[in-house]
């Protein structure tokens, strides 16, 4: 175990975490186990304290302040841990309390708790304890002065406590009746006790305690006790009893109420309120005392005491009570204490009576009333003062209001009266009345008052000042009229209800109700009611309902809850009246939204209240605003066309806030569902038309921004709840929205003018405009100008002027004013037409710019919802991510809603499949990239891999990078759901597109691997055709990429098969051939049901017709199962000879040939669509840069293919378009291409069309011409075709020779297509020349030889190359034409003759080919000779000669030169030796059969030059091997050869670099002959290196050249060179090394084949039993592991037994050695050795104990690799013999098998089993209960149980090795030793019997001091078990396992202590007295006894 301060450092360090995982691993498996410690010093505790206090602030989840919680209450039963806790716990909640803080008040409070409960706090420390309460007590008032939620905690942490302590509520108890704890700072303390005391059985203990309490603080207080103090005691009064109340309480109560009335009054109240007792008998005493508070001066006073009088007339059930008040109260008034002069006097008198009044009813009320009314109208009559009148007023509407027997004749008559007085008393007398018309029982009795009532009302509705008189008045009216018909009818004569229509809508207007008292609102309210419940019918005919439902939703919504309550009752009763009413209603309140929405913004601008909306007053809040919209809703539910508005109003933003929120629309809900509506069900059933709605001009297409958010959120909402119905209808929405059709068709141009700035035209934009400045104070130049480039530069402009601020009404008249005056001196200057034009066009461009504005809008909102709704149900929109895809895809490009778009997008990417949605942003961010089809940005944004380059250069991680390794993470649990992976193709494919081979494709292609499921819908065409496009880049990944091809085409529908036949078109043909062959999976084609489609029959004719065979003969079978005929629709066919790929060209133009040949009719509208295709694409391609040249070209080959088919008739109109179209073409290609296709023609047909075809070339040769310099072309063509036709001629016909002579003359044209044409014409006419021959032949060399201009020179060779064709390789000794070469090669004086002889031994050769071999070998020496010469062009000519030369040499010819050129290059003379140097580089033309056998040969003597000491010839050397990796094919190679070439020029420099390069590079082409031929020597010169790390690399590279090589035979001629310098690399010291050694010779075997290396195994095998040493046996043994593997299962077999039998030879080293190939077997030949486990153990088992160190080293190596190979597939077979070798009486095998077991644990495990476990016990570890629980999730408990007793039992084993491996496993693997043990105590005794019984003394041994260590270490612990386990063994019938159990009685007694033993002595006695009696066991327990 570590140090403790190292633990506390450690977790210090990690302890603000914010991972809660982390945080409970801190004080759960690092802190707890400190605790372990006995005596924890300061040095540990302090730290520890302060840690725990760390977390106070910062932990706030459950689970981390449980972990510290756990680790307090186990550390408190530490004294010093307490001690240091407790201080700063004080300390923390005192400076808690200064700063009046809540934050970690309560988890303050809760270790203060604890401390309390698990420490001896409270009985060492006192004072401490004290400090403690109080500083609780100020918490508490913290606390529970906060949210519910806190104070609910804090009562929790007390009851809990006291529950568990009893103890600790009587400390606290103690402390607050010693009066310790001060009751003025402790009240919510002390209610805490007192409410836990209530409800457990201490309250009749501590009740008194409480009272006295009570009476102390509260009552009797010197000072006036906080209203916390006085509450605090409330619990208390409901169990306070009489005899309590009139002994303790109530003389308090009556010495304070006369001593210091002020102080305890409203004290007195609460308790009054409180108490449950009958106040009859006290009420006398205490009128005594608080009526003359009631007339005090001070208002206060007199509330207080009113309320008591008030409780005292509730709480009285005396009827003589009431009375005697009354009487009382009336005596006062009357005088009898002294007239009451002042005013307030009389009030607060008139005022109790009043309180009277809320006596409960009964017949003392009733009869009291009258009474009470008759004094109070004496009262009225008798008092001047107008604010006691108005207090009598009330008085008597108050009694009225609770008795009917109050309202008298006089009353009436004083009512009558009042109502004519002046305002304030007819105000007074309206609201009495008001009060009375309320109660039905007096409503009758003021009928008499209608008349005068409907007057009040007619003046109050005309008159403002008079409104509220009018509406009290209006109540009253309307109340009378309901319940008397006389009444109606005089309200219908005085026609008020159209009087009240035609002055005033709405009761009072809406800026007056601000103004109003509660009382005036509750007033109108009650109209309201009346109104529109008892007057609906007249309401709805005359008056304005919606004025008066708007007015209701302002008192609904008042401010105070007074009114609210009122307006919510009078509601309820409106809307139940009538649907009608409650629909209106609701929609009264969704049109009030605007309103409240724009008061609260007008708030937000303006601190001022100045501009207060008209209609809005207050502004209500959320809360408010939610009850009015669920007071409202049940009602409106039942009305079908408001369930569209009941969820709008619900998720509207003055609700629910403008986040997503559906709190207010859950609340609902709950609402709904109480009234027995299911809203759900309803919205279901109506989600049809809830859209439409929603998606209307009043929802998502409103101008209101509030309104659009309402109607998103409940679109989501409703989304959540049916989704398909929405989405279909939003669906149906959006593909019916114009605006996305009119978006497509905008221009260009309306783009530019939406974005060009108001008042500027579009075409000014970009151009320097002046800038008009306005602003005061500023002197600018007037011709300041600025460029407006674009709208941003333009907005900042904007934004860059300073905000001003409002003008006042009066600076805006002064300025119109102005303004006006301006304009009508302006008016006088008549505007040019210019300026009127440009008006005219500005006016155009607004209503452009507002309608791409309005579609920008709408777009935009469209696409916000599409986002919204998806991410609202992300499972729903996953299956439907296609089709959404399709709506935002095409708008991210979009220039006006690209932001809305992407955001979109954003939303359905967060749809995706989890993990997948963690990296929506970057997915996003790759869709908008691609979408803006920039393939340069994208590429730029792929890491490539380059030749050579070095993948870390790019140092940070990007986005597409960050996209794949989130696919990767996601793809781990399996493939991503279909919906996910065809959103994220886009991106996919757009990285396998990129031209090269990037660091990603083996990613994505792996990840496109695991989504080709047939059943699936998959985008599968665009799949195919990026799978084409990467196999066309990257050939290597053919084998990976063909089963993906043919899985995809698996799942192909008919309608996809065209498209799927893509990579038929491909350029490489393993495309073509990879293509065809996954074609054949489709269903429909293996099922020959395809169906009959153009372009799917073209592209199979195609391929039908490809160049190459193979792919030819792969395409017929797919055409047979086609089953169609191809037709005659040839458009296809001609698309495709334009393609850019040549290869479809080529085949198109077959494909056409054939295709014309079965329909031979076709054959003039082909030729005639051809020839118009040609004149379109000569036409389009002048206009650019000629692009049309491949489709020319393809018609060219479709010519020349097509010439077998043309008949006779075609031929004229042919070659009419040949030569006076196609000859004059201006790209060269197509022009010879057309030559050779009029050549073919007339080879074909010319023989028998001589007559027909003549005079068209001779009038074309004739002809005359403007432009004769493009004519010459054509006049060239049509030469070569007169010549092609002339060898159809008779050979003595004279037009033979004429057209000779043209040719001849056509020779000079300097074009080598032209003369390569001319030559094949002249062979056939050599046979009609052959008396001339010698002529013809001489004017040949002689221009050949003397011509003054190249091309002369040139045409004549091949002029003369073609005659000797002509005449046959006879001719040139005939006509001594090698003569006259060799002579002009031998001319010095004339360099145009040997660049001639040069020329025409080029062409000679290649004309002739290989019947020219024997005359090149004459003329070498010459050659060599050329090579050295002066001129410049003739050494050029020479080069061209040899490669010509060595193009055409056959195998005997290499033998026969190679000599010689080898030999040169030993000649002294540098000449010789550069001649020959150049010529052998010239052989890298060879053809490649003949190149793979010279270059072996040639490039180690070209390196050998690369040192001589001439520097030309050097150089020659280094262009000789320039001109062999010129050669090359493969392109990584190609572009590495300056560094090969730089490793071959400069071995020692140069070698290291090149390897390193080698490498680095990804090689995805095969690597041909030369390639091989440059990398061999630098290979091969690494091998030989010094350093170590250059031998390994040139080994790897070996090991890798026989996958890369096109034929592997290409190796053979360099494994003799090789082979012999692996070998020694395999011998190495340096392991690694080895390692890459093996490796390579695997790889070369694997590759080539055994047959190449016959001595390689004997070798290997050799090498293994050799003496050497250690290092070359371990190297042969690896070499020999991989040739194995190499050679297949067979041979292995094969080789096993010699193997094994030598792995017990008598020689060391043979044992060794094969030992060792054990160790490296498993690596190489992974789960194939797993079968031959059981034959390879018992010999690795034996060599564990071998005498031979290095043997046994071997044997152990072995198996730590089998224990890493095969622990969890083959553990039944390992296991048990690991077992055997533990208890095996060598030691070596029982280290060797402890070991390995630890292995085999540790892989279990799932641990490294590397911990060092340095210090503190045995028993102290480093594992965890998860790996325990891991070993037996494997094992099972049985088998581990087995495994863990043996390895304990080794723990004491007599050897120090064996134990220290043994303690090793056990600490690692075992995290509790004493809770193990107790698991495995049965095995363990078993285990320890056995082996005390063995007749192996060691084990015996070791089994006793197993025995004896167990009981020393855990004593009382095991000895209950282990005494019953030994003496159940004396009853064994094996007697050698009773001695075993006497053995380990006697080891047990002599381990355990006296006092362990005497505990024991009762089972001890039996025992040994049953194993005395027995005679095998009798000898050893003497002996003990005898010691003992």
């Amino acid at each position: 175990m570590a140090q403790p301060m190292d633990v506390l450092r450690a977790a210090a360090e990690v302890v603000s975490t914010a991972s809660t995982k982390q945080r409970i691993h801190i004080f759960r498996e690092k802190l707890l186990p400190l605790l372990e410690i006995k005596e924890l010093s300061s040095d540990v505790v302090e730290p520890l304290v302060g840690l725990v206090f760390q977390t106070l602030l910062i932990y706030d989840d459950r689970p981390s302040r449980k972990a510290v919680d756990d680790l307090i209450i186990k550390a408190l039963s530490s004294e010093a841990f307490m001690k240091c806790f407790a201080a700063v716990l004080v300390q923390s909640m005192e400076k808690h309390l200064k700063s009046d803080c809540s934050i970690g008040c309560l988890k303050l409070l809760k270790w203060s708790c604890l401390l309390v409960r698990w420490s001896q706090f409270t009985s060492l420390s006192k004072g401490g304890f004290l400090r403690l309460t109080t500083a609780q007590a100020f918490l508490c008032q913290i606390l529970m002065h906060g949210a519910h939620r806190r104070r609910r905690a804090c009562r929790k942490l007390f009851f809990h406590i006291f529950s568990e302590a009893p103890y600790i509520y009587e400390m606290y108890m103690e402390e607050l009746n010693g009066s310790r704890i001060s009751p003025k700072d402790s009240s919510d303390l002390i209610r805490i006790l007192l409410e836990f005391s209530i409800g457990n059985s201490f309250f009749e203990k501590y009740k008194p305690n409480f009272l006295e309490l009570y009476v102390k603080a509260v009552l009797n207080a010197k000072d006036k006790p906080s209203h916390a103090l006085a509450d605090a005691f409330q619990p208390l009064f409901m169990h306070i009893e009489h005899e309590d109340f009139h002994i303790l309480v109530f003389p308090s109560l009556i010495k304070m109420l006369k001593r210091n009335p002020e102080i305890i009054m409203e004290s007195i109240g609460d308790l009054l309120l409180h108490v449950n007792l009958d106040m009859s008998k006290y009420v006398i005493e205490f009128l005594s005392v608080v009526l003359p508070q009631v007339r005090h001066a001070d208002d206060e006073r007199r509330t207080k005491a009113l309320a008591i009088v008030a409780c005292l007339s509730q709480m009285s059930s005396d009827p003589d009570v009431l009375p005697s008040i009354f009487n009382a109260v009336k005596s006062i008034i009357e005088g009898s204490e002294g007239k009451l002069a002042l005013p307030h006097q009389r009030i607060g008198m008139i005022n109790a009576l009043e309180e009277l009044s809320k006596a409960p009813s009964g017949k003392t009320l009733n009869k009291l009333a009258p009474i009470v009314s008759a004094f109070l109208l004496s009262c009225y009559k008798g008092d001047g003062s107008d604010e006691v009148k108005l207090a009598i007023l009330s008085a008597l509407g108050s009694w009225a209001s609770r008795s009917a027997d109050t309202v008298q004749p006089n009353v009436i008559s004083f009512l009558t009266a009042g109502i004519k007085e002046k305002e304030i008393l007819r105000k007074g007398h309206l609201k009495c009345l008001r009060i009375i018309c309320k109660n039905s029982d007096s409503l009758t009795k003021v009928v008499p008052l209608l008349e005068s009532l409907v007057q009040i009302v007619k003046i109050g509705f005309t008159k403002a000042s008079q409104r509220l008189d009018g509406i009290y008045a209006l109540f009253s009216v309307a109340k009378i009229a309901f319940i008397d018909t006389k009444a109606e009818e005089i309200v219908l004569k005085e026609k008020l209800w159209q009087f009240l229509a035609q002055n005033e809508s709405a009761l009072i207007p809406f800026p007056q109700v601000a103004k109003l008292s509660n009382e005036d609102c509750v007033t109108c309210i009650d109209v309201l009611e009346v109104l529109l419940v008892e007057h609906q019918y007249r309401s709805l005919e005359f008056l304005s309902v919606k004025d008066f439902l708007q007015l209701l939703l302002h008192f609904i919504c008042h401010p105070c809850w007074d009114v609210r309550k009122v307006a919510y009752d009078a509601t309820r009763k409106i809307i139940s009246s009538s649907t009608k009413l409650a629909g209106e209603l609701l929609l009264q309140y969704r049109n009030w939204f605007p309103v409240v929405s724009d008061r609260i913004s007008a708030m937000k601008l303006s601190d001022t209240e100045s501009r207060l909306d008209s209609h809005i007053a207050v502004v209500p809040s959320a809360e408010v605003l939610v009850k009015c919209l669920l007071l409202i809703a049940p009602a409106v539910i039942a009305s079908s066309g408001t369930y569209s508005m009941l969820i709008f109003c619900a998720h509207h933003p003055c609700l629910a806030g403008t986040a997503i929120s559906d709190t207010v629309w859950k609340r609902l809900q709950r609402n709904l569902r109480r009234h027995n509506f299911d809203i759900i069900e309803i919205m279901t059933a109506n989600v049809s038309l809830i859209c439409k709605d929603l998606l209307g001009s009043k929802g998502l297409m409103s101008s209101n921004s509030l309104e659009q958010i309402a109607a998103l959120h409940s679109l989501s909402t409703l989304m959540r709840i049916t989704p398909n119905d929405t989405f279909s209808e939003f669906a149906k929405h959006l593909n019916g929205l114009l605006d996305s059709r009119v978006h497509d068709a905008l221009s260009e141009t309306d783009i530019k003018i939406f974005y060009t700035p108001e008042g500027m035209l579009s075409s000014e934009q970009g151009v320097y405009v002046a800038e008009t400045i306005v602003a005061k104070n500023t002197k600018l130049a007037k011709g300041r100008y600025r460029l407006y480039e674009d709208l941003d530069d333009f907005d900042n402009v904007k934004s860059s002027n300073p905000v001003r601020k409002e003008p006042s009404r009066k600076d805006t008249l002064n300025s119109g004013k102005k303004d006006i005056l301006k304009a009508s001196k302006k008016s006088d200057k008549p505007k040019t037409a210019k300026e009127e034009a440009r008006e005219l066009l500005l006016m155009e461009e607004a209503s452009i710019r507002e309608k791409v504005r309005c579609i920008q809008i709408n777009l935009s909102m469209m696409l916000k919802a599409l986002g919204e709704l998806a991410f609202a149900n992300p499972v729903f929109a996953h299956a439907q991510l296609p089709t959404l895809v399709k709506y935002v895809e095409p708008l991210l490009h979009s220039r006006i809603v690209n932001a809305a778009a992407f955001d979109a997008m954003l939303k359905l990417a967060r749809c995706l499949a989890p993990p997948l949605n963690d990296w929506a942003s970057e997915i996003t961010a790759a869709l908008n990239i691609i979408s803006s089809e920039d393939a340069r940005t994208v590429s730029d944004l792929i890491a490539p891999i380059s030749e050579g380059e070095d993948i870390n250069k790019w140092p940070s991680v990007g986005l597409f990078e960050r996209i794949v390794s989130g696919l990767v993470v996601s793809c781990k649990s399996g493939p991503l759901p279909a919906d996910s992976f065809t959103f994220v193709f886009p991106i996919l494919e757009q990285i396998l597109l990129s031209s090269r081979k990037t660091a990603l494709h083996d990613d994505v292609l792996h990840i496109i691997s695991m989504h080709v499921d047939p059943i699936l819908p998959l985008p599968r065409t665009r799949m195919l055709q990026v799978l084409y496009h990467v196999l066309g880049i990257v050939p290597s990944y053919k084998v990976s990429i063909g089963p993906l091809l043919n899985e995809i085409c698996l799942g192909l529908k008919p309608d996809e098969i065209a498209t799927a036949m893509y990579g038929i078109y491909a350029k490489d043909v393993h495309v073509r051939l990879s293509c065809l062959n996954a074609l054949n999976c489709i269903p429909s084609i293996s099922g020959h049901s395809m169906p009959q489609n153009l372009q799917t029959a073209t592209r199979i004719w195609i391929a039908l017709h490809d160049p190459e065979k193979a792919v030819a003969e792969a395409a017929e079978k797919v055409w047979d199962c086609y089953g169609c005929e191809f037709g005659t629709d040839y458009s296809g066919l001609f698309d495709a000879l334009s393609h850019v790929n040549y290869n479809v060209r080529v085949a198109a133009a077959e494909a056409l040939a054939a295709a014309l040949d079965e329909n031979p009719e076709t054959i003039q509208d082909a030729l005639s669509t051809l020839f118009s295709i040609y004149i379109r694409d000569l036409s389009t391609g002048f206009e650019v840069a000629d692009l049309c040249w491949l489709g020319r070209q393809g018609i060219a080959l479709a010519l020349h293919s097509a010439a077998d088919v043309l008949r006779t008739k075609d031929l004229p109109v042919v070659m009419t378009f040949l030569i006076s179209r196609a000859l004059a073409d201006p790209n060269m290609d197509v022009r010879g291409r057309m030559i050779n296709a009029g050549i073919m023609v007339i080879n074909k047909h010319g023989k028998e069309n001589v007559p027909l075809l003549f005079p068209i070339f001779d009038s074309y040769l004739n002809k005359k011409t403007s432009d004769e310099e493009k004519y010459d072309l054509v006049r060239e063509g049509v030469v070569i075709f007169t010549g092609a036709l002339a060898k159809h001629l008779a050979k003595d016909d004279p037009k033979v020779h004429a057209v000779l002579e043209k040719l001849l003359d056509v020779l000079n044209t300097p074009s080598e297509a032209v003369q390569r044409a001319v030559s094949d014409c002249l062979s056939p006419l050599m046979a009609s020349k052959h008396d001339d021959g010698q002529t013809l032949v001489s004017r040949l060399l002689d221009r050949m030889m003397k011509g003054d201009k190249y091309g002369e020179r040139r045409g004549a060779a091949f002029g003369l190359a073609g005659v000797v064709k002509g005449f046959g390789i006879s001719c040139l000794k005939k006509y001594g034409i090698i003569v006259m070469l060799q002579q002009g090669l031998e001319d010095r004086n004339s360099a145009k003759a040997r660049e001639g002889a040069l020329l025409g031994f080029e062409c000679l050769c290649e004309k002739l080919g290989r019947l020219y071999e024997p005359y090149v070998i004459l003329l070498l020496p010459l050659l060599l000779v050329a090579f050295s010469d002066p001129v410049s062009a003739v050494r050029e000519a020479a080069e061209c000669a040899a490669r010509a030369m060595m193009a055409q040499l056959t195998g005997h010819g290499v033998k026969l030169i190679l000599p010689s050129l080898l030999k040169g290059l030993e000649d002294k003379a540098w000449r010789t030796k550069q001649s020959s140097v150049q010529l052998l580089g010239a052989m890298a033309y060879c053809a490649p059969q003949q190149l793979s056998q010279c270059l072996p040969t040639i490039v180690p003597k070209l390196t050998e030059v690369l040192t001589d000491t001439h520097p030309k010839v050097q150089s020659a050397g280094q262009d000789a091997l320039q001109q062999v990796g010129s050669v090359i094919k493969n392109p990584e190679i190609s572009a590495l050869v300056p560094t090969l070439l730089s490793g071959l020029s400069d071995p020692n420099q140069y070698t290291k670099h090149s390897l390193d390069i080698l490498l680095q590079t990804t090689f995805i082409n095969s690597v041909d002959a030369p390639s091989l031929a440059l990398l061999v020597p630098i290979v091969h010169r690494g091998l030989r290196e010094r350093s170590s790390e250059t031998k390994k690399k040139a080994a790897q590279i070996v090991g890798n050249m026989c996958s890369l090589v096109t034929d592997p035979k290409d190796m053979i001629p360099y494994i003799g060179l090789l082979l012999p310098e692996v070998k020694k690399v395999l011998v190495d010291p340096i392991p690694e090394v080895r390692a890459v050694a093996a490796r390579a010779i695997g790889s070369l075997i694997r590759g080539m084949g055994e047959e190449n290396f016959p001595d390689l195994v004997s070798w290997l095998l050799e090498t293994l039993k050799s003496d050497n040493s250690n290092v070359e046996r371990s190297g042969a043994a690896q070499g020999l592991s991989e040739v194995l593997a190499a050679l297949g299962k067979d041979y292995f077999e094969h080789i096993l037994p010699d193997i094994i039998r030598n792995c017990s030879h008598q020689r060391a080293s043979v044992r060794d050695g094969h030992l060792t190939l054990f160790k490296y077997l498993p690596r190489s030949l992974g789960v194939i050795f797993q079968n031959y486990l059981h034959t390879v153990l018992p010999a690795i088992l034996d060599g564990l104990a071998d005498e031979n160190e290095s043997v046994r080293d071997a044997a152990l190596s072995a198996g730590h690799v089998f224990v890493e190979h095969y622990a969890a597939t083959s553990l039944p077979l390992l296991l048990p013999a690991v077992e055997d070798g533990i208890l095996n009486d060598n030691w070596r095998i029982r280290q060797s098998s402890v070991e390995l077991l630890g292995d085999l644990l540790f892989k279990v495990a799932g641990t490294s089993g590397k911990a060092l476990l340095e210090g503190g016990s045995d028993d102290e570890g480093s594992s965890t209960e998860a790996h325990g629980r891991a070993i037996i999730e494997v094992l099972g408990r049985d088998k581990r149980n087995v495994v863990l007793a043996a390895i304990y039992m080794v723990r004491s084993d007599v050897t120090l090795s064996v134990r220290q491996a043994a303690l090793h496993v056990w600490k690692t693997i075992v995290a509790n030793t004493p809770k193990t043990l107790k698991e495995i105590m049965p095995v363990l005794m078993n285990t320890l019997i056995s082996s005390l019984a063995s007749p192996s003394p060691d084990r015996r041994q070791v089994a006793g001091r197993s025995l004896g260590e167990l009981v020393r270490k855990l004593g009382e612990r095991v000895l209950p078990s282990i005494i019953p386990f030994l003496a159940q063994g004396l009853n064994d019938p094996d007697a050698s396992r009773r001695q075993g159990v006497c053995i380990g009685l006697s080891e047990v007694m002599a381990s355990a202590g006296k006092q362990q033993l005497l505990s024991f002595m009762d089972d001890l006695i039996p025992t040994i007295r049953t194993a005395l009696c027995d005679r095998y066991s009798v000898p050893r327990l003497l002996v003990f006894l005898l010691e003992l």
